[in-house]
C-alpha cells in the first residue's frame, strides 16, 4: 500500500524535531469570504495538515464552540458543494495537506463516488467521518483509496487494543486519538486514562499518532512527550478568531 501524503507530512515535521500541527476550521466560518483568508493564514502560519469541517446541522461529536461555528457557516450559505468548488478553484495553492472532516449524511446526499472525484480534484488528501464505524466503512474507504485519499480512523479512551489493531489493518494517514469521552472543546486537563490509550495506539498502529479534542495551548503537550506525533486544535482556534479576527497570531504560538 502506498504511503499516504498525510503520513509523509507528519513524519517530515517529526524529523524536523517538532509535532505536526493540524488546525481544524469549519468551512464557511466566520463567513464565506473570510474563511478563505483564514485558511490561507493557517497554511502560511505553518500548518502541516488542515482539517476543514463540512458544516452540518447535527454535529454529534462536536461541542458548543464547533457546533455554533458550524451552524453559523450554514446560515452564511456554506455547503459541501460550495466548499469543494472553492477548494478546486484554489487547488495547488496550499502547502498543507487538506482533510475534510464531516458526517456521513451530507456525503451520501452528495453521492460518495462523485464526492471522491470532486475531492481529489480539489486537492484533498483524506477524510474523517466520525459517525462511520469500522464495520461499515470498507466500501467508502475503498472508493477514497482508489483516488489516493485516506480514511483517517478515530479511536478513544474506550477503544481496546484488539479494536485498535482491527483499525490498523486498514488505516491510512494517521490515527486520531480523541482525548476525552465527550465532544470537542478546549479543556484545562486530560483524563488519567489518556496515557494508556496513547500507549495502545502507539503499539497497535504503524502510523503517526495525532491527539485531538481539548487542546488549547502548546504547554499542554509537554506531558505527552514522544507518545504523540501531531496535535489537532479546533475550538481554541475558533474562539480566538471570534475574539480577535486573527489567525496568524494564534498559529505563531505553536511555531
Amino acid at each position: 500500500m502506498k504511503t499516504s501524503r498525510l503520513t509523509e507530512r507528519i513524519r517530515r515535521a517529526n524529523k524536523a524535531g517538532r509535532k505536526a500541527l493540524i488546525p481544524f476550521l469549519p468551512g464557511g466560518f466566520p463567513d464565506r469570504e473570510s474563511f478563505w483568508k483564514h485558511l490561507e493564514a493557517l497554511d502560511a502560519g505553518g500548518a502541516d495538515i488542515i482539517e476543514v469541517g463540512v458544516p452540518f446541522s447535527d454535529p454529534c461529536a462536536d461541542g458548543p464552540v464547533v457546533e455554533q461555528a458550524s451552524i453559523q457557516a450554514l446560515e452564511n450559505g456554506a455547503s459541501l458543494r460550495w466548499l469543494l468548488q472553492g477548494l478546486a478553484a484554489r487547488a495547488g495553492r496550499f502547502q498543507a495537506e487538506l482533510v475534510l472532516m464531516g458526517y456521513l449524511n451530507p456525503f451520501l446526499q452528495y453521492g460518495f463516488g462523485r464526492l471522491a472525484e470532486d475531492a481529489q480534484a480539489a486537492g484533498v488528501s483524506g477524510f474523517i467521518i466520525p459517525d462511520l464505524p469500522l464495520d461499515e466503512d470498507a466500501p467508502y474507504r475503498t472508493v477514497l483509496q482508489e483516488r489516493g485519499m485516506a480514511l483517517v480512523p478515530l479511536v478513544g479512551l474506550n477503544t481496546d487494543e484488539e479494536r485498535m489493531r482491527a483499525y490498523a489493518q486498514v488505516a491510512m494517514g494517521y490515527v486520531y486519538v480523541v482525548s476525552v469521552l465527550g465532544t470537542t472543546g478546549a479543556r484545562e486537563s486530560f483524563p488519567a486514562e489518556l496515557a494508556q490509550a496513547l500507549a495502545r495506539a502507539r503499539k497497535a498502529f504503524d502510523l503517526p499518532v495525532a491527539l485531538g479534542f481539548g487542546i488549547r495551548e502548546p504547554a499542554q503537550l509537554q506531558i505527552f512527550g514522544d507518545s504523540i506525533d501531531a496535535v489537532i486544535f479546533g475550538s481554541a482556534l475558533i474562539t480566538h478568531i471570534r475574539q480577535t479576527g486573527d489567525t496568524a497570531g494564534f498559529m505563531a504560538r505553536w511555531a
